[in-house]
């Protein structure tokens, strides 16, 4: 992997460490280190044109955190063309693996046939893990979103991004009728956490058709409980009609276009009938996920999508009622993944261990705050639980930043560059 050296990030470093020098000078110590990580150490410029990124200390590619750990790159692709044409070969291979198989999460770079060969779902030597994750479909629509507010270049909308949005808009109608139209399954029985098995022999709990989407997989690549995810579906409600706007304005497709409005809409329509409760202490709240049967999970998982990133998803606005009720609910006691201790308080995940939050947790907490004093506190957080690698990490101990898990987690230092950059005067 060669460091990828562009003017505009050279530019954008120095000019955030000039403007957060005497104000922040902690974060502006490491803002750089966490802004090029990814670039530096995680980036291939592969022979056929395209780019796979890796994810950190795992040497496969996440459609989830690819497309999350160049969105503070993406502005910049107006005026560099360094930039741009690492984003172009990214968007390639993003559509690659989609249509190669959209319910993968997790790829390689080649078909060497590395990861989780062994589990029991259609493997192909591309795939390093093929967790159903509804994210894994809208995160490369917000790519695409990215790339084309920064550049205005149709030119990377050829037929492969049209076979990928008809695609990704197929693959969830679906899901959306899982027990009766899909052959999704997937089961683990090599090296197998208890969380990365679906029950009922691979093909999740029974559910009630409800306009949401099965899902398999949380964000953080474990099982769901009850398989409709809602803020994954949030998620697919807010970039549907994105993804109409590029079928009609790029492909002039308005079939496709009126298809993934009508997705959306049930969607919405599911997540507002079968996933607000009342919370007593708190009103009505969203739950995490719910089977359409009545039943639901009352929690929050760092992993994005999540209840707390409902503004960030686009589904909502930071001041709606039902998200304000639901963002008190996870951050406090009331979440059962919310650990308070000396060093900081947050959310964390079922994914680590217990009383480590997550910098991704603290990160997004931030983007969508409404006053820029509990951003930069909690950006002053981040910043003094690195534990001296001045690197963001998966988790840390709330009481001992020095007992952490992941040292090199690159959409974890995108997300914090990116929260900088939000706030910054």
């Amino acid at each position: 992997m060669v460091a990828l050296i562009s003017p505009a990030i050279t530019a954008l470093v120095a000019r955030v460490e000039t403007e957060l020098a005497d104000s922040h000078p902690d974060i502006a110590a490491i803002f750089a280190g966490c802004f090029r990580n990814s670039l530096d150490t995680s980036l291939q410029s592969l022979p056929d044109g395209t780019t796979f990124l890796a994810t950190g200390d795992i040497p496969a590619m996440w459609l989830r955190d690819s497309a999350a750990q160049v969105r503070p790159y993406a502005p910049l692709a107006t005026e560099d063309d360094t930039i741009r044409g690492m984003l172009r070969g990214l968007i390639r291979r993003t559509v690659m693996y989609v249509n190669l198989d959209p319910y993968a999460n997790a790829f390689n770079v080649a078909p060497n046939r590395n990861g989780h060969q062994s589990d029991q779902t259609a493997m192909t030597p591309w795939t390093w893990e093929r967790k159903w994750e509804l994210d894994s479909l809208c995160y490369p629509v917000v790519l695409l979103q990215d790339w084309w507010e920064a550049t205005r270049d149709a030119s990377v909308f050829d037929e492969e991004v049209h076979r990928m949005l008809r695609l990704s808009v197929d693959t969830m109608r679906t899901e959306q009728h899982h027990a009766t139209r899909s052959s999704y399954r997937f089961l683990r029985t090599e090296h197998a956490y208890p969380n990365d098995n679906l029950s009922h022999g691979g093909s999740g709990a029974p559910v009630r058709d409800s306009g949401m989407v099965w899902v398999g997989f949380r964000p953080s690549d474990d099982a769901c409980t009850y398989n409709f995810h809602v803020p994954s579906n949030m998620f697919a409600a807010a970039v549907l009609p994105g993804l109409a706007v590029l079928a009609e304005e790029q492909f002039g497709d308005a079939q496709l276009a009126r298809d993934a409005e009508q997705l959306g809409n049930e969607i919405s329509t599911g997540i507002e009938e079968h996933a607000v409760v009342d919370q007593p202490g708190f009103g009505r709240i969203y739950a995490y996920e719910t089977d359409g049967l009545g039943g639901h999970v009352l929690m929050d998982d760092a992993n994005v999508p999540s209840l707390l990133s409902i503004p960030y998803l686009g589904y909502r606005a930071s001041d709606d009622p039902t998200y304000m009720a639901t963002r008190a609910f996870a951050l406090s006691s009331a979440n059962p993944f919310y650990f308070a201790g000396t060093a900081a308080a947050g959310v964390g995940s079922a994914h680590t261990p217990p009383r480590h939050v997550w910098p991704i947790g603290l990160s997004i907490q931030a983007l969508t705050a409404v006053e820029g004093a509990e951003a930069w506190g909690l950006l002053t957080t981040l910043a003094a639980t690195t534990a001296g690698t001045g690197l963001m990490h998966e988790s840390f101990d709330v009481d001992d930043p020095a007992t952490f898990t992941r040292p090199w987690f690159g959409w974890a230092n995108s997300l914090f560059a990116e929260t900088v950059l939000r706030w910054l005067p």
